[in-house]
């Protein structure tokens, strides 16, 4: 299998200013990446968060319209609090709008119980009812008609058209966790952790692959990627000053974060990403930590310093 080495981003810290300042930030972000070697872009799912945060839907939604050759997907799409078929009839519309662009990500969600609280969902079952919407959104998108009886979600001869223009449907799954991992295996086409080190992903991309194949599945080997933060400065103490402000706090400790993250030159960020392929991965997903005003800068100087050489592979 040959296998084909992709860059996308997910926007770092949106704009805070008024509404129109944000909208006017979007479609030029979006315009940037249709117009570079930026294969994709990444939306996070957050019911409720104290910074702005895009709902990916919606937002991607628009960015089918706007964009002709620009892949997009949720980074990841909290399946307990939406209906499956629900999603997968969405997911589906966009696929069939944006001729396959499509790629859904999904999760169980961050580790805050007043957003399940929120959406109605008691957060014990976070994990049960994951598995079983993806159960159901596969169904949906790969039969005529779909009768199911779960834990959770009773289906009676449901049709889900028009079908996704992928078929199958690849659908990937985020999480670091080993029960993630075994998720991707028994149930995903891919998987994709955030805040994890070379090290770790290596051991998950295994764990994984040997769930796979406990399943009688195979995960494709070229389904395997994270997310890295970076900020591009020739200075890395310049960068790291730059991005510091803006890491989310509480997600990993020092050495973590100092072994998953890129801040610095351009090089730097190509040798972090090299570290990841020795261990199994080629789809990556980069984010900018950096004041707002800078993010366009920071996505720019990525398409141009580091995305090329990185896809040549």
């Amino acid at each position: 299998m040959q296998i084909k080495y992709r860059i996308g981003i997910m926007p770092g810290p949106w704009p805070a200013g008024s509404p129109g300042e944000g909208v006017d930030f979007f479609w030029r972000l979006i315009d940037l990446c249709e117009r570079t070697e930026i294969d994709s872009i990444w939306f996070s799912d957050r019911l409720s968060s104290p910074i702005p945060v895009l709902e990916p839907m919606t937002t991607m939604a628009a960015v089918a319209a706007r964009t002709r050759r620009l892949k997009f997907g949720p980074s990841v799409l909290i399946a307990p609090f939406r209906s499956p078929v629900l999603a997968a009839r969405q997911l589906a519309m966009l696929d069939y709008l944006s001729g396959g662009r499509v790629l859904p990500a999904v999760g169980i969600g961050v580790e805050q119980e007043r957003e399940f609280l929120a959406a109605g969902v008691p957060f014990r079952e976070r994990g049960r009812r994951t598995d079983e919407a993806i159960q159901v959104m596969r169904r949906c998108w790969e039969e005529s008609e779909v009768t199911f009886a779960g834990e959770f979600w009773k289906l009676d001869r449901i049709t889900v058209l028009p079908r996704p223009i992928q078929q199958p449907m690849p659908l990937w799954i985020g999480g670091n966790s080993e029960a993630a991992m075994r998720r991707a295996g028994r149930m995903g086409d891919g998987w994709i952790p955030s805040f994890i080190t070379p090290d770790q992903f290596r051991v998950g991309v295994d764990k994984t692959a040997s769930f796979a194949a406990e399943a009688g599945r195979e995960v494709p080997g070229d389904h395997f990627g994270t997310l890295v933060q970076f900020c591009l400065d020739s200075d890395p103490a310049v960068a790291r000053a730059l991005a510091v402000p803006f890491i989310p706090r509480g997600r990993v400790d020092a050495p973590t974060l100092d072994a998953c993250t890129a801040f610095g030159p351009a090089d730097l960020v190509g040798e972090r990403l090299e570290q990841y392929v020795q261990g199994g991965g080629s789809k990556f997903v980069l984010r900018p930590m950096c004041p707002p005003d800078r993010m366009l800068e920071q996505l720019e100087r990525l398409a141009t310093e580091v995305i090329p050489a990185f896809h040549a592979r």
